[in-house]
């Protein structure tokens, strides 16, 4: 699994990957990935769509299972002319992604390019991957709550200004009826 910094991983839309996922073609089983190799990746790719790449040739991407150990070098002997960069950039996102992350919470068997069952999931890991999720619903449910206060408080303030507006209306209204007419 790549590691990213916690921010990455929760800047990081799971839904963006999900739809690249669902709109790639689906490939038989009996079909090499190798045959499918792509020409050296043109200057303007960007990760999501190298990802999205990844997903159209290489099964576990496209199934989210996870990924072996070391599943950087296999890509780079199968795309040498690829930029190591983009690409971890790009296995940041599909591993960082919550369908991933889920994946990897209750994984017994990690997958190399071609779809075959490796090397075990450790329970480090796995446990890692629970944690991640934590954080991440923990952050999201503190964004919410105080998403929830700020309104709260803006409804307070414009009901405080709407009060102060009918006592000076009112106080114009005392001062209008009981002033002196010289």
């Amino acid at each position: 699994m790549t590691s990213s910094t916690p921010d990455q991983q929760a800047t990081t839309p799971d839904t963006q990957a999900d739809a690249a996922e669902v709109s790639a073609p689906v490939a038989t089983p009996a079909a090499p990935a190798v045959a499918a190799a792509p020409a050296p990746a043109p200057a303007g790719l960007t990760a999501r769509a190298l990802l999205k790449q990844f997903q159209e040739q290489f099964p576990p991407f496209r199934d989210c299972l996870p990924l072996s150990i070391g599943i950087d070098k296999q890509i780079l002997a199968r795309l040498p002319d690829l930029d190591r960069k983009l690409m971890r950039t790009a296995l940041g996102i599909h591993t960082g992604s919550l369908r991933y992350l889920r994946v990897m919470e209750k994984a017994k068997v990690r997958y190399d390019l071609d779809g075959t069952a490796g090397a075990e999931v450790t329970t480090t890991h796995r446990e890692h991957a629970t944690q991640v999720l934590q954080q991440r619903f923990k952050k999201e449910a503190d964004r919410k709550k105080a998403e929830r206060e700020a309104a709260a408080a803006e409804r307070e303030a414009a009901a405080a200004e709407e009060a102060n507006r009918l006592r000076a209306e009112k106080l114009n209204q005392l001062t209008a009826k009981f002033s002196r007419k010289g």
